[in-house]
Order: structure tokens, then sequence, then C-alpha cells
């Protein structure tokens, strides 16, 4: 049997030819809410269209433009006029708009706008009951779908950050009818397994699946966890529910692990930093006491009772040599002055006299005679000589020069 093989390009070019043959996918007008629109700047406008159950991607391109005159809005509902077709590249079909007419805020926006607005008046979204993030986690719990770009994201995140780090998955549905009550139980049954921070993902989808997270019941749910919670499911741009009560918003699921996680290399790096300036400090301190020490060993050794002992006892020393010095000059000063003085009295001695042929004459009581007077003729008289003494009698006495 003779089977046709198409290319991917022929298979969607085949598609597109379908799309184009059929009137009213050529002419149909659309209603729904505007959601992730942006504005190119080449002047080409790329939105959704949704409602409760659906969506739709869109595009006005800039040729179109001239007829509208009003800045679509998130939640605004429009009525849409263009054709379905191809695009053939993505292989995904698409709203080609030519016309767009403002019929006001959709429903699905004011209910949005409505819980965002009773929540918050009841403090879920108050900075004051959001609890901090561990700065060192062990235990991470992920809640995610099983299969696809989120978890993947977010294990390899952890892994790479803090491969020690033990990771405790809670699958979960994320998009689709169910979803909000699936993350609800998840995050209730994680709160209760000891994990020290959870972090809830969504990767791939489109926009209108975040409605999930816009639930009041998932809202309560978080806020009353007591672990914090990371949220990863909204888009750069879009933010649910989920994101204002959690304890942080992250963009993506791989920024919310990143939020979670530190990179261990980066504390690694941090304790090597501040183990060097510890030892650095520390080795000051030492130098710095140790230097103290020396000083007061100095001061130890001055104040000493032996020591001062000892320089008293060098002291004591030092002044008996200088007072023996001293004695012993003075003597030999004395001996010296003695020694003149004996010479003067040895030149004065009656004795020296003598010996150069002088006499002592006395009268026989040993009273010196130096004067005629004293004596008279039968006088008797001691006459001393150097070597002994002679006794006379006087003769005559009378003064020199008489007769």
């Amino acid at each position: 049997m003779n089977r046709q093989v198409y290319t991917v390009s022929g298979m969607n070019q085949y598609i597109r030819s379908l799309f184009l043959d059929d009137p009213a996918l050529n002419h149909i007008y659309v209603r729904g809410e505007v959601s992730n629109c942006k504005y190119h700047s080449s002047g080409h406008i790329f939105f959704t269209l949704k409602d409760t159950r659906s969506s739709i991607a869109c595009v006005m391109f800039a040729g179109n433009r001239r007829g509208l005159n009003f800045k679509m809005t998130e939640g605004m509902s429009v009525v849409v006029y263009g054709n379905i077709s191809v695009y053939e590249q993505a292989g995904r079909y698409q709203l080609y708009a030519s016309e767009i007419r403002k019929e006001g805020t959709g429903a699905l926006y004011e209910a949005y706008e409505a819980l965002k607005k009773k929540l918050a008046a009841e403090g879920l979204f108050d900075q004051a009951h959001k609890k901090p993030l561990p700065a060192f986690p062990r235990r991470v719990g992920i809640i995610s779908a099983p299969a696809g770009a989120a978890i993947q994201d977010m294990l390899n995140v952890t892994r790479r950050r803090n491969p020690y780090i033990q990771i405790v998955f809670c699958p979960s549905a994320v998009q689709g009818e169910g979803a909000a009550a699936s993350v609800a139980a998840a995050l209730r049954a994680m709160d209760a397994a000891d994990v020290d921070v959870i972090l809830v993902g969504r990767g791939g989808g489109s926009i209108e699946d975040l409605w999930a997270f816009n639930d009041e019941a998932l809202a309560r749910t978080v806020y009353a966890c007591h672990t914090p919670i990371v949220s990863g499911v909204g888009h750069e741009t879009d933010t649910t529910i989920i994101d204002y009560v959690a304890d942080m918003r992250a963009p993506t699921p791989s920024a919310a692990a990143e939020l979670a996680v530190p990179d261990i290399r980066q504390v690694l790096l941090r304790l090597d930093d501040a183990g060097r300036r510890l030892r650095d400090s520390m080795t000051a301190v030492i130098s710095r006491y140790r230097w103290s020490l020396d000083r007061y060993k100095t001061s130890l050794r001055h104040l000493d009772p032996s020591r001062q002992i000892m320089e008293k006892r060098q002291q004591l020393m030092d002044m008996e040599e200088r007072m023996y010095l001293l004695m012993s000059h003075r003597t030999e000063v004395e001996k010296s002055a003695l020694k003149v003085r004996i010479q003067r009295l040895e030149g004065l001695s009656p004795m020296r006299q003598l010996e150069r042929g002088y006499a002592y004459v006395s009268d026989e009581a040993g009273h010196g005679i130096s004067d005629i007077s004293q004596v008279s003729a039968g006088d008797r008289i001691r006459v001393t000589v150097t070597n002994g003494e002679i006794l006379a009698d006087v003769v005559s006495a009378g003064h020199t020069g008489d007769k």
C-alpha cells in the first residue's frame, strides 16, 4: 500500500490551506479578554484572547492599526475581527486581527481584581507576614509537574548551586482544571515534610494557564503554611495571586531555585575570605598581646624583689668600694699631713736642739731655767745633754758682760 509521507513544512502548508479554504475562518469575530499584550517596536501587536476555558494567540500587524484608537490593556474585553490561519514556522494556528473593538473590562480580570482586593484587605499580602528564606537550607521541597522543563530547571539549578542539598519532590498538576486543588494538597504535604523551603514552579504553557494560581483556596493554603514558599509560576511580566501571598516571588522556576539555594561555591569563597581575615586578625591580636606581654615581663623584671635586692647589693658593694677608696685616700692624706706635722715637731724638739750642742738646764725639781735670775751661787742645777744629765753647782750667777 502506497503511503504519502509529508515533511513538516508540507504538513503545515496543507493545514494552512484548509484554514484558507474555510470561509468561516477567513471572516470571523471572536470575543474574549486581552492577556499578555505586547506592543512591538516594529508596530505589530501580539496578544492573547481568552475566556474561562480556552485561549488563542493573536497578532495585529502594523498596517492594520490605523483604525485602532485605544490601547489594549490586561483584562480588557474586546471583539476581534480577522481570519484564522496557521503560522507555518511554529506549526500553530492564530487569529490575524484586522479590526479590534473594545467592549469593556473582562469578567476574568474583574474576578482577579476582586479576589486580589479581598485578600489584600485581609492582610494576606502584608510584608509583615512574609517569612525569611533560610540562609543555608538543608532540605528543599519542589512542587511542579513531574514531566516538564520546570522541574528539570529547578533540579539542575539546585544541584549546580549546592549538590549537598537534599531535594524532596512532590508532583502536582500546574495547569488546567483541578490544578489549584492539586497544588494546595502538595503544599500541605510538603509543609509537613520538614523541609526548609518550598519551591512552586511551572514551566511552559500559555499565559491563560496561570489562572489556576488565582484561586482563593490555594492562596489561603499558601498563607497558612509554616514553611517559606518561593513562587516561580508566573512569567516575567505576569503576576498571580499566589505570587502576592508567597514569601517571595520569582519570574521563572530557575530564578526560584537561585533565590532559595545559595551558591555553595560563593559560600566557600566567603568562608575562605572570612577565614583569612580571621587569621590575619588573630595574628594581629596575638602580636599585640605578645608585645604587651613582653612589656609586662620587662616591667616585672624591674619590679622583681630579688632583682631589686641584687641591685641594692650591687649598689652597697659600689658604695663600700667608694667608701674604701675614700677612706684610703683620706688615710693617705692624713698620713702625709701627720708626717709634715711630725717633721715640724721634730724641728721644734728639744732633743734635736740638744743634738746640735745645746743643753737643757733645770733646777733640782726639774723646772726649766731660762733666766739668770732663777739661780744663785751655790744652787745645784741639772744640765741635760743628748746622752744624759750633768749635775753641777753654780759658782756664780751674773748677766753676760758683768765682771
